[in-house]
């Protein structure tokens, strides 16, 4: 799925038409949210019917979520695979969920702090919950006040604001601040080429 990523679109175009529905539904599962996106974005409608057949419902549902956001803007280049954790957890809870759920995770080194209906509270490194007294709680390792762009801001400008702040992802969060997503330095990366 790593390299499939990062082919040619008609190399992907010629490998899907190759592969078996089996193994296509392998490269799919594999995939992270933002990249299989990216390829349905660009395949024709007969692939895209046979991309989609592959996926579970929840996959397609995820999909055409993201396909809903304008072309240029941040929800559109977002992943929604993060880490969340909740502010009454301890560091070694929010390890265990790291552990537990971070390998199908596009990131782990930042988590994010939300509280029950997804509102952005924070955002906590996998660095200060390694080294935090294993029950300290996220709500006092975290930092407050995160910097974040709306799904509907421009990916430009998101991209302009993980360069200005040094970040290796950005939160994305709905008009009523509510995370449903991050950008990812390579994310970035492809909007800068």
């Amino acid at each position: 799925a790593d390299t499939f990523v990062e082919m040619d679109g008609d190399v992907k175009e010629t490998l899907i038409r190759c592969f078996s529905d089996s193994e296509l539904k392998a490269v799919i599962d594999e995939l992270y949210m933002d990249d299989t996106v990216d390829l349905i974005e660009e395949m024709p409608a007969n692939m895209v019917r046979r991309i989609l057949s592959q996926a579970d419902a929840d996959t397609r549902k995820q999909i055409n979520e993201l396909l809903k956001y304008p072309d240029d803007s941040a929800g559109s280049v977002m992943t929604t695979e993060f880490v969340a954790l909740s502010p009454e957890m301890t560091a070694a809870q929010s390890i265990a969920q790291i552990r537990a759920t971070g390998v199908d995770k596009e990131t782990i080194n930042t988590c994010y702090v939300i509280d029950a209906k997804y509102h952005l509270l924070g955002a906590v490194t996998i660095r200060a919950l390694i080294l935090a007294n294993p029950e300290e709680n996220c709500v006092t390792l975290m930092t407050a006040n995160v910097i974040s762009v709306t799904t509907q801001d421009d990916q430009e400008s998101a991209v302009q604001t993980m360069l200005k702040y040094h970040f290796s992802s950005l939160p994305v969060v709905d008009a009523e601040n509510r995370l449903v997503g991050i950008i990812t330095a390579d994310d970035a990366m492809d909007i800068m080429e």
